[in-house]
């Protein structure tokens, strides 16, 4: 099958950490990559942000990455993108009426406007994957919310308008109801895991080190890194570790990160919390291991593979309770939930999980087998497989069905 993945924003080739680079990333290239290892023809589409990027990259998974080139050639924030999605748009469309796929799936919101119009010009059937629904992030982020004003309601007209969407998780699947999306549209395909990257195995620390929380991601405020920070002056003697953001040379001027310092100094913790930036994913299971407790506990998260990625590399997990993390972490069974926003109880439950070896066991060796059992790419691939043939036949059904 061919197939036509689009990511507008968010290329596989790209970084992880910076603030429009993480799970999405991380989401199309591993479907890519297993959709390419079960024989389909995968071509991932994102705009070329960068003159001196080639027009195509084949990658050294199976898939192609096309560098669509629409508005100016260079970094532009995700929110700031809308005004040249149809420039994006038309770019599809005469990719596609040249090498016409079987199949689009469009990753964000902004790529489903994009592939919509393309797919209505070419014949292309379209599925959609939003990553991030445009009612969650304004309810929780109200004022802060930078996205366009249009957004909500291009993603309910998106969704009216293609062929099949796949969820990453149940509360996705509530949300959509709510915007008068058919639910016999909506299939539940959730985010995977590289269980041969992501592997168990011992902490390479020195012995006799304090204790290790991790929090891995993006440094945007909604990932709750300040609610751990605050919790940290009821953790004596432990140390908070945060992956993500810039490489490290850039962290004394990013925002975020000079945020966090002064939330540090004003906590009195400012010499047990650490910040990396950037880190590389070939370096992050070895970082994961070497944590005692992993930590994501975002206000609010469409899906979250980093406790996933944690559950992979045997290490307990505390997460919030919201979004995608309610279907991933099975409270008291794979991890913890706790509410978002409440450094109190976050440091309660931390102290009592830090205190029971025998309890961050028994969540790991839990959470290592739900990952292996349910959320492994090939498993991922093979569901978004099944959409695809269904919406494959019901495309050349109608185009039998078509009055001459």
């Amino acid at each position: 099958m061919k197939v036509a993945m689009v990511s507008e924003h968010a290329s596989p080739l790209a970084a992880i950490g910076g603030v429009d680079a993480g799970g999405q990333n991380v989401h199309v290239a591993q479907l890519a990559g297993a959709l390419a290892r079960r024989g389909h023809d995968v071509t991932v589409y994102t705009r070329g942000d960068d003159p001196r990027l080639p027009g195509m990259v084949e990658t050294a998974e199976g898939y192609v990455v096309r560098h669509l080139r629409c508005g100016p050639p260079t970094a532009v924030p995700k929110d700031e993108l809308l005004p040249h999605m149809m420039e994006f748009a038309t770019e599809l469309a005469a990719d596609w009426s040249v090498r016409q796929p079987d199949v689009a799936h469009a990753h964000f919101w902004m790529s489903g406007t994009a592939s919509v119009s393309a797919g209505a010009a070419t014949g292309v059937p379209v599925v959609q994957t939003y990553h991030a629904l445009g009612t969650v992030k304004r309810r929780h982020q109200g004022r802060m919310d930078t996205s366009p004003p249009e957004r909500i309601a291009i993603e309910r007209r998106v969704g009216r308008s293609v062929a099949r969407i796949i969820a990453t998780c149940s509360d996705e699947v509530r949300e959509l109801a709510r915007l008068a999306v058919p639910r016999q549209r909506v299939t539940v395909v959730p985010c995977g895991v590289d269980v041969a990257q992501f592997t168990p195995g011992p902490a390479q620390r020195c012995p006799g080190g304090p204790q290790r929380l991790l929090v891995v991601g993006r440094l945007v405020e909604r990932k709750g890194v300040d609610d751990v920070i605050r919790a940290m002056p009821r953790l004596p003697g432990v140390e908070l570790v945060v992956a993500g953001g810039p490489p490290a040379e850039g962290l004394p001027v990013d925002p975020e990160a000079l945020r966090l310092e002064r939330t540090a100094e004003e906590a009195g913790v400012q010499d047990r919390v650490r910040l990396l930036g950037q880190v590389s994913r070939a370096e992050m299971p070895a970082l994961m291991r070497s944590a005692d407790v992993v930590v994501a506990v975002p206000w609010y998260e469409p899906f979250g593979i980093v406790p996933l990625e944690a559950m992979a590399c045997g290490r307990p997990v505390v997460a919030s309770a919201v979004g995608g993390l309610t279907d991933t972490v099975v409270d008291g069974v794979t991890g913890l939930l706790v509410p978002p926003r409440d450094p109190r109880r976050l440091a309660s439950v931390l102290r009592d999980l830090l205190a029971s070896p025998r309890l961050r066991t028994r969540l790991a060796r839990a959470g290592l087998g739900r990952a292996r059992a349910h959320y492994t790419w090939q498993q991922v691939a093979a569901r978004t497989e099944a959409v695809y043939e269904e919406v494959r036949h019901e495309a050349a059904d109608r185009v039998l069905r078509a009055p001459a």
